[in-house]
């Protein structure tokens, strides 16, 4: 009876979905120029998984349909600061819709999935409603925690990236070349995060956009430390005349000395970040090999006794 309650939630969870989608279809369809608008043209690598994509593809339908249907509903879903994240990430193509209907649809499924392996295993009542409580919770913040963490992890590859492009940068605007030249031939060899912020500023800089704004929107793509500094020198090197070859030298100076002090912090980390597996996993195996003779001599030795 239960699982036939729980087929029947599914069901019509799935019929509301597609209601909304009906509804926010030309909500979608704005979303989308808006979104080939803010590509600027940049485009991935194309994948040769037709089918997998046809099926990723789907979901981000439904997603941007359930997503598109709540974001104007609920009060704390800020549409800028969700694209905010997303661009952190490197996700350009992803919608802000996208990721709210994923979290909805995570939200929604966790939950019922407790309440279905609760009942099969015959669970208690109120152990089942705090599990699912606790899913919901987990099922709201799971996207977006994934999405932050895939942020932070492409900022450090962006600062573990940048002293390589100064050093690019320094030696050919030394060689003769202008800046815009050099960021140039400087997309063409990067690969990585980097290498696509990179690209895509040549494409704003062949869009029209001043060099400031370029390096702004740099910023707010990759909002980091050491891209912060990147852009306040080449700033600062623009506005008061001063050569751009020495500017990318001490950067890259400056650049290198906060990569060591970022080593010798997560050196100094490791020991406490290590204490946990030596507790739990090392420490009890380590007694069992030196104690256990021991022990069962003692029972031998009582119990002969």
């Amino acid at each position: 009876m239960i699982l036939l309650l729980l087929i029947g939630i599914g069901l019509i969870g799935t019929c509301a979905a597609l209601v909304g989608r009906a509804i926010a279809l030309p909500r979608l369809r704005a979303l989308d120029r808006v979104a080939e608008i803010e590509a600027y043209g940049y485009s991935a690598p194309e994948r040769t998984d037709a089918p997998a994509h046809s099926i990723t593809g789907a979901f981000d339908n439904v997603a941007k349909g359930l997503g598109s249907f709540f974001e104007g509903r609920v009060q704390s879903l800020s549409e800028s600061e969700t694209r905010r994240e997303l661009m952190a990430a490197g996700m350009y193509r992803t919608a802000p819709a996208t990721l709210v209907g994923y979290r909805v649809i995570c939200a929604v499924s966790f939950p019922v999935t407790t309440l279905w392996l609760a009942s099969t295993l015959q669970m208690g009542g109120g152990l089942a409603v705090l599990l699912a409580a606790t899913m919901l919770a987990v099922g709201w913040l799971a996207p977006i925690t994934l999405v932050r963490r895939r942020a932070r992890m492409r900022l450090e590859r962006v600062d573990d990236d940048l002293p390589e492009l100064v050093d690019l940068l320094v030696v050919t605007v030394e060689s003769g070349r202008g800046f815009a030249s050099s960021m140039q031939l400087a997309a063409e060899r990067l690969e990585g995060p980097l290498g696509d912020e990179m690209r895509l500023a040549i494409q704003e800089q062949v869009l029209g956009l001043p060099m400031d704004q370029v390096l702004a929107n740099m910023l707010t793509r990759s909002d980091s430390e050491a891209m912060r500094s990147f852009v306040r020198s080449i700033r600062q090197g623009d506005s008061l005349g001063v050569s751009m070859g020495q500017i990318m030298r001490n950067l890259a100076l400056e650049m290198r000395k906060r990569r060591r002090a970022s080593a010798e912090e997560r050196a100094q980390k490791a020991p406490i970040k290590i204490l946990f597996p030596l507790a739990t996993l090392i420490f009890p195996a380590l007694f069992v090999v030196l104690l256990a003779p021991a022990v069962i001599t003692f029972v031998e030795t009582i119990g002969g006794g």
